[in-house]
């Protein structure tokens, strides 16, 4: 039975956030009721946006319709709705009113801007939430030579709606168990705009003393994209707390004599810095000697971080993403599948929409498991065992909804983005290759609600902590996976980072298309965008243990998010339409797309319905020249008059600075004992009005041995533990990079 059966969700929602949001539901066995506008034709994309759902069309301007609509939200347990602020309500169907009839009713809204925000009118169209957060550039290093970095970039990818849509489905989930011990629904409201914040991350945290910082390039150690023998790609990102992963592919490809010369040594690179140049360089010829699939063989059977750049099509066809449920057959095409596995509450098989469906049974209004005794997450404990972004972003987001993290770091080991993806949990460094400290963990286990770890397949299972050793200890505990590939398929035991991911999806090759394959930028929509979609597995899997004690292993990965970000692409017959790829990509169309105005760029977004309008507002046909004739701020100004979606582009330093950022709480600042004042994007849902709390600050990685010792009664063992090299509390590294 598949987690959220039993619960109906009514789904008022368009274009993209609000349906899929509704359809991440309806994957794990929600009733969900499309309700669609009459006459409203299906575009490609909703073969996957609709799927599953049962549909209505109803015009909530008829009073006989609007009472049926009326009917059907005072019995259901969920409403999604992403109108501008204030459409519903005018309607008569705003959370104050269907909560009154309904008070068990969770209303989420997915407005483009907050109510709050002065924009709060303006049409969200994608472009122009890109636009208003600057995620319209191209990442740092990934430009050809010739490419002017003051153009934007038409995003190849609705980011913001597939975000808001992830941490909306979070969300909802999330207020159903805590429905379980209240009885009483809640409000959510997740702005597109504030949704992008889940994705800047990390490229917006920074120290006040230094101020904002600009990106690198993905360079180190050799990591680049490579041209091979057949013309086709690989993309290669030896990273890591060490230099293992050049080492092992220097072996693997008969370049042992390299690590000789110096290039696997990182201090080799501090003494001689032109050594990174010449290491690209014979890179770059080493690569032009084999086949693309050939190095990707290679890299996969050395264990290291390297693949062949493929396109979304070649990715569909795959064995891996087949059986891993990556993509799926529906109606004898295949498409993207569920984005998450769960053992013991599968994800249903999915199925088109039902064109019209009058036989829906309107019953009573829905009566919460009030006899249970609900867990919210608030006493909900977690053990964070995972590394870099992804899986610790996971970690950070259950803490935001007032779980209790506790951080484990292997000792004398960096932690990267420490500071911003382990804000509000307790941090030790705890050597899990020692008995000492496995039996620690062991104990850490046994008080815990959830276990997040991002191990490659097998080496959980290596330590004698994977999922089936847990589970047979604890058979309640939800068990998280977070990988490259996903735990399911051929390739479940690769290794990868963000490019990787990136790389075999599509998304580099549709980022580049016209010249070399290019990272997507500016900011980690795979790495931030898995840690959501592990935070809605984490949810659905204590949403299932509140209600019936048992524990499951659920799991997602960085391929499985590179996928969701394309699933509206990848339909059949969907691609015509949204092929805006390429870095020179401007927008979709003459009324969708960026303009350069006297000063700077905005981003004008308008329906074909208001094109004749449009016109009068600018005073002739939009181009180029007449919109070169005014400064930015002043064509903004007008067509926002005029009804229309406009927003200048806005680079991220500005970003921090705009008063709705800094009034709301997207801008965090906090007191961090290394560096002082820092700033970072905080919490982007808000829940019965008030957006969730960030946490405690991420102090230096293991600040907090003591008290997550005390918290088992070993607090007086520190001493010894420390001695024994079991657990690391002095000489702590660093939760901030170096010069920040």
């Amino acid at each position: 039975m598949a987690a959220l059966n039993g619960i109906r969700v009514l789904d008022f929602g368009h274009f993209i956030a609000g349906p899929l949001a509704a359809q991440l539901l309806a994957d794990n066995g929600a009733e969900v009721i499309r309700i669609d506008r009459p006459g409203a034709r299906d575009e490609p994309r909703d073969a996957y946006l609709q799927r599953s759902k049962r549909r209505l069309a109803l015009d909530l301007k008829d009073p006989r319709d609007a009472r049926t609509a009326r009917e059907l939200s005072d019995t259901a347990d969920v409403v999604i709705e992403n109108f501008r602020s204030g459409v519903l309500d005018r309607l008569g169907f705003s959370a104050d009113s269907l909560r009154e009839s309904n008070p068990a009713l969770v209303y989420a809204s997915i407005p483009g801007f907050a109510a709050a925000d002065r924009r709060a009118q303006i049409p969200g169209w994608e472009g122009v939430i890109a636009a208003a957060t600057g995620n319209c550039r191209v990442r740092a290093g990934e430009a050809p030579a010739e490419w002017d970095m003051t153009v934007p970039t038409y995003p190849s990818l609705p980011l913001a709606s597939n975000f808001a849509a992830i941490l909306t489905a979070t969300a909802i989930v999330g207020a159903l168990v805590d429905r379980m011990s209240t009885g009483v629904g809640s409000r959510i409201e997740v702005p597109l705009f504030d949704a992008t914040f889940e994705l800047i991350g990390g490229a917006g945290a920074y120290s006040a003393r230094r101020g904002y910082r600009a990106e690198d390039p993905l360079i180190a150690n050799g990591s680049g994209t490579y041209e091979c023998a057949d013309g086709h790609y690989v993309q290669f990102n030896p990273i890591g707390a060490t230099m293992r992963f050049l080492t092992w592919f220097l072996d693997a490809a008969d370049r042992s004599s390299w690590i000789a010369e110096g290039f696997g040594v990182s201090s080799s690179y501090v003494d001689d810095p032109g050594l990174a140049a010449v290491l690209r360089a014979r890179l770059t010829d080493l690569f032009l000697t084999r086949a693309a699939q050939e190095w990707e063989d290679l890299g996969r059977t050395a264990g290291v971080p390297l693949c062949r750049i493929r396109t979304a099509d070649e990715w569909r066809e795959t064995e891996h993403a087949r059986v891993s449920g990556q993509v799926v057959e529906m109606d004898g095409t295949w498409q993207a599948g569920s984005p998450i596995h769960l053992s013991a509450t599968p994800t249903v098989a999915p199925r088109a929409a039902v064109a019209e469906d009058r036989a829906i049974q309107f019953s009573s209004p829905p009566n919460p498991d009030r006899g249970i005794r609900g867990k919210p997450l608030r006493e909900t404990r977690v053990v964070d065992l995972t590394q870099i972004l992804a899986g610790p972003s996971a970690g950070r987001m259950l803490a935001e909804y007032g779980a209790d993290v506790i951080k484990i770091n292997a000792p004398q080991r960096p932690v990267e983005a420490h500071g911003v993806v382990n804000r509000g949990k307790s941090s030790i460094l705890l050597d899990l290759q020692r008995s000492d400290g496995q039996a620690l963990l062991w104990e850490l286990i046994q008080q815990a609600d959830v276990l997040t770890q991002n191990f490659p397949e097998g080496t959980a299972e290596s330590y004698g902590f994977g999922y089936r050793h847990v589970h047979a200890r604890h058979p309640g505990l939800v068990y998280v996976s977070v990988s490259c590939f996903g735990y399911h398929g051929p390739w479940s035991r690769g290794r990868g980072y963000e490019v990787q991911g990136q790389a075999v999806t599509g998304i580099m090759e549709r980022t580049g298309r016209g010249g070399r394959p290019a990272v997507l930028g500016p900011y980690n929509p795979l790495d931030y965008g898995t840690g959501a979609m592990a935070a809605l597995a984490a949810v659905l899997g204590i949403f299932h243990a509140t209600r019936t004690g048992d524990g499951q292993h659920v799991s997602t990965s960085l391929a499985h998010v590179g996928t969701f970000h394309q699933a509206t692409m990848l339909v059949p017959g969907a691609d015509a339409a949204a092929e805006v790829a390429g870095r020179g990509a401007l927008g979709l169309s003459e009324l969708q797309r960026f303009y350069r105005a006297s000063d700077g760029w905005f981003f004008l977004g308008v329906s074909e319905s208001q094109r004749d309008a449009l016109e009068r507002a600018i005073g002739g046909v939009p181009n180029d020249a007449l919109f070169a004739s005014r400064p930015a701020a002043e064509w903004v100004d007008t067509l926002v008059e005029a009804g229309m979606g406009a927003h200048a582009v806005v680079r991220l330093p500005e970003l921090f600075d705009d008063p709705y950022v800094f009034s709301s709480g997207l801008r965090l600042e906090q007191e961090s004992n290394e560096i002082g004042t820092v700033t970072m994007p905080g919490p982007v849902v808000t829940v019965n009005g008030e957006r969730l709390a960030p946490g405690s600050v991420a102090n230096a990685p293991g600040s907090d041995a003591r008290a997550v010792l005390a918290s088992i009664g070993r607090e007086d063992e520190l001493a010894r533990l420390e001695t024994a090299w079991v657990v690391q509390s002095e000489a702590l590294p660093r939760g901030w990079p170096a010069g920040t």
